[in-house]
């Protein structure tokens, strides 16, 4: 099923909020064989509004909104889309009883605003939002059938409203007679085109309707194989013998079968050595341990992490030697290894990671550029690795390099430890 995505906001066109919501749809719908063939952005605006949903109706079947749904004057999504389809303005008492019962939860009073969130048009199905005050609109046509579905613009909401209500919905409005299957590799410590070479001859003898794509980010390759046939019997059996194909050609670069991110691959192999984890960052500035801590259930592994921007911080807290620190400086080798196996001595962990390096924009030397990261990972037994960075681009991109290749450093240092190091 082909759908369009329209997202609706001024603040998202001058760059105030980034668009995350089409990203999530795209992703949700993936899996059940819906593919998302144009996303516009547009502002709140009667005209822009009414073109692209029409130009959407032309091009798909569905289309989804998300945004301009809120309570002021320039939310006008509403009023637009009952100009669309028709009907009028009324108020919907279950809608009224939801708004009322978000508002005591939050300990907050109903204003005049929020009370008018409350009216629906006519010519709606609605659905009811239990994280927000925004209802969620369905609004359906006939011959040709089309369904448009409108949805708050707050990502959580907009999440929430459409993984339990909105795709259920439409998977049973829309029933596909294709069974549809994808598997995910994830591999690091080579090129995407390198790893294009080493798999050419192979993608060409995949099967018409087996499609393998590249999803590169830094430091990590996500490769999806995706297939759709008429035989969910016969097209399982497709994918495992070319996953088990794959896996043999990515074996020296294979990182996790399955979907993941690489804090959530660092807590698996944590949890299946038995081990704990602590961090010491000074460039990353506790970025490790935010995406560490950010998973559910990581509290099982995770010992604690310390910020050690300051010289004194690594000496006093870390264990430190401040001769290392005068002799080669705090962005080196020496210091950083010190740093995590202080993190692993004072938390009591297994392994520890530790970052020390130049984000910039400024602070770069000759000898060490902006982009140099050193990161060490270390385990309570002795085991280390060490290595020195030069990370391109700007502060964020060479902070989220350096979490990143500090995670797969961490979990490569566990592969080579024995199951249980406590």
């Amino acid at each position: 099923m082909k759908t369009s995505v329209i997202v609706i906001g001024d603040e998202l066109l001058i760059g105030q909020v980034t668009d995350t919501n089409s990203g999530f749809l795209a992703r949700t719908m993936a899996p059940y064989g819906w593919e998302v063939e144009w996303i516009q952005t547009v502002p709140d605006t009667e005209e822009a509004i009414t073109r692209a949903v029409n130009e959407a109706l032309e091009r798909s079947q569905v289309v989804l909104t998300t945004g301009g749904l809120g309570p002021t004057k320039d939310d006008i999504t509403k009023s637009t889309l009952c100009k669309i389809f028709g009907g009028t303005l009324r108020e919907d008492p279950a809608v009224t009883e939801n708004i009322l019962e978000v508002f005591k939860k939050r300990g907050l009073k109903l204003n005049e605003l929020t009370a008018r969130q409350a009216w629906v048009p006519t010519s709606a199905h609605v659905i009811q939002n239990r994280v927000g005050t925004a209802p969620v609109m369905w609004f359906e046509t006939e011959e040709p059938r089309h369904v448009l579905v409108a949805m708050p613009g707050v990502p959580f909401e907009t999440e929430h409203v459409f993984s339990h209500e909105v795709l259920p919905r439409l998977l049973e409005t829309f029933p596909s007679q294709y069974a549809v299957s994808h598997r995910t590799l994830m591999v690091s410590d080579i090129t995407e085109s390198a790893l294009a070479m080493r798999l050419a001859h192979w993608e060409e003898s995949l099967p018409k309707h087996l499609h393998l794509a590249y999803l590169p980010k830094p430091g990590l390759i996500r490769l999806r194989l995706d297939g759709h046939s008429r035989q969910r019997d016969t097209l399982e059996r497709e994918i495992d013998q070319a996953v088990a194909e794959l896996k043999a050609l990515c074996s020296e670069n294979l990182l996790y079968d399955g979907d993941a991110t690489p804090a959530e691959i660092l807590l698996h192999e944590l949890k299946k050595h038995g081990a704990t984890v602590a961090t010491a960052e000074s460039c990353t500035g506790g970025n490790i341990a935010r995406l560490i801590t950010s998973i559910p259930g990581s509290s099982e592994c995770m010992q604690g992490g310390v910020v050690a921007y300051s010289n004194d911080v690594k000496a006093n807290v870390l264990g430190v030697d401040r001769n290392a620190l005068a002799t080669y400086g705090a962005v080196s080798e020496p210091v950083v290894l010190q740093m995590a196996q202080g993190a692993c001595r004072v938390t009591n962990a297994s392994i520890a990671v530790a970052t020390s390096g130049i984000a910039g924009p400024g602070g770069g030397t000759d000898v060490k550029p902006v982009g140099t990261v050193c990161i060490a990972a270390a385990s309570a037994t002795g085991e280390t690795i060490v290595h020195t960075y030069h990370f391109p681009g700007n502060r964020s991109r060479v902070v989220d390099r350096a979490s990143t290749t500090a995670l797969l450093m961490a979990i490569r240092l566990l592969r080579n430890l024995p199951k249980t190091t406590n």
